[in-house]
């Protein structure tokens, strides 16, 4: 079977590429069981805890970010050395994931024969 790897790279708001990504991961898992989110590099403010982008007249979509289990996405993993360069920890984001480095990352990857970025 193909796993299909989704990266999310970009940081919230700034773009609609978090909001299309996380539409994209939901819809391609009605199809298959068969993938995984990776959020790297700014991707991993995706998932902080206490986004206010209603004041920049955005919409906020990351509490669906806690629909992934609904929708059997059990692979999150997040970059540690993304988190902290930016002074977080797994504790500052909205859901439980799985923290990986940049090498155990790439090699995840290695896994998936897809591999979506936004």
């Amino acid at each position: 079977m193909h796993k299909i790897a989704f990266i999310c790279r970009r940081a919230p708001h700034g773009t609609a590429a978090g909001r299309e990504g996380l539409d994209a991961l939901l819809a391609t898992s009605a199809m298959t069981e068969s993938l995984a989110l990776f959020l790297i590099e700014d991707g991993v403010l995706q998932l902080l805890k206490d986004q206010q982008p209603q004041a920049i007249l955005q919409r906020h979509y990351a509490p669906t970010f806690k629909m992934l289990e609904l929708y059997d996405i059990e692979e999150v993993y997040v970059c540690t050395d993304s988190l902290t360069e930016r002074g977080l920890t797994p504790e500052d984001l909205l859901i439980p994931v799985t923290g990986l480095s940049r090498s155990d990352i790439r090699r995840q990857w290695g896994d998936c024969s897809t591999h979506i970025c936004f």
